[in-house]
């Protein structure tokens, strides 16, 4: 299996709303095919290295990653997401 890490530093202007929809535009991805699990949610430290929203996604493998990449229901959350952020980093894994 494949675990896939996002994390999202927001742009100081984007509200809490914003914020929260993004969150639910992520969550709502998890029936996705190939998504074993999905876990998405708000930093609660809030230190100055922490970013503001993480997202860990377990897929059954590296096939799985890529069809989600290019998945239709997937690209305009992760537009969504780049239109919000000042920064975004990621990793991917086997577990």
């Amino acid at each position: 299996m494949l675990l896939h890490l996002v994390c999202f530093k927001y742009k100081a202007e984007v509200d809490a709303a914003t914020r929260a929809q993004h969150c639910q535009r992520l969550a709502a991805l998890k029936d996705l095919d190939g998504v074993v699990d999905l876990r998405v949610g708000e930093d609660v430290v809030r230190s100055p290295r922490s970013y503001d929203t993480g997202l860990a996604i377990t897929f059954l493998d590296r096939a799985a990653l890529d069809a989600y990449q290019k998945n239709a229901r997937h690209v305009p959350v992760a537009q969504f997401g780049v239109s919000l952020s000042d920064h975004i980093v990621a990793v991917d894994f086997d577990i």
